[in-house]
Order: C-alpha cells, then sequence, then structure tokens
C-alpha cells in the first residue's frame, strides 16, 4: 500500500505536537476517557478536542463515545500504516547511484 504525500503529512502532523505525543504516551496504557487526559494535559475541552481530532483524523488513535464522554485508544491499524510509511519514506534505493557522474 503506497500513501499519499497528504496522507503522509496529516500522519506526522499527529506526532510533531509535544502534547499530542504525551496523549499517545497516555494511551499506551490503554483506553482512557477524555477526562482522563484533560487531567493529565491539564489543559481546556477545546484544546483536548483539537488535539484528539488531528490524531484521530491521522489513524493512530480512535475513540468511542458512551454516554457523554469519548474514550480514546491507540489504533493497531493505524500505528502499522504509520511505521510503514516511515520505513517507506527512509528506503535508501540502491539502483539509482550518484546523478552527478
Amino acid at each position: 500500500m503506497e500513501l499519499t504525500n497528504k496522507q503522509i503529512t496529516v500522519i506526522f502532523k499527529a506526532l510533531c505536537d509535544e502534547n499530542r505525543v504525551q496523549i499517545v504516551r497516555l494511551l499506551q496504557n490503554g483506553e482512557k476517557c477524555a477526562c482522563r487526559l484533560l487531567e493529565a494535559l491539564q489543559c481546556t475541552q477545546p484544546t483536548l478536542s483539537h488535539h484528539m481530532k488531528i490524531l484521530c483524523d491521522s489513524g493512530l488513535v480512535v475513540g468511542r463515545k458512551e454516554g457523554k464522554w469519548m474514550y480514546y485508544s491507540i489504533s493497531a491499524e493505524g500505528t502499522d500504516i504509520a511505521v510503514q510509511c516511515l520505513r517507506e519514506l527512509t528506503k535508501v534505493s540502491e539502483s539509482g547511484g550518484c546523478c552527478c557522474k
């Protein structure tokens, strides 16, 4: 599966903010309610909502609504795609050689 430049950008945008990296680290221990993430980040609800939208849009995190609360967890499929993306971007081609000769 080959990702478009736009898809790659969305994945890396999700990880280029310290707060979003902290959220992903918090989710490493399993699903968390938005209220727990708010406590840990000490931010406002609109700020958390913004970060969660970016993480969910990237596919790295999934959310589910239960009653009035949102619960978030890391997406195994999304992380597999992100790992594949990084591998594709950093793969060095052996066939090209130097273009200056």
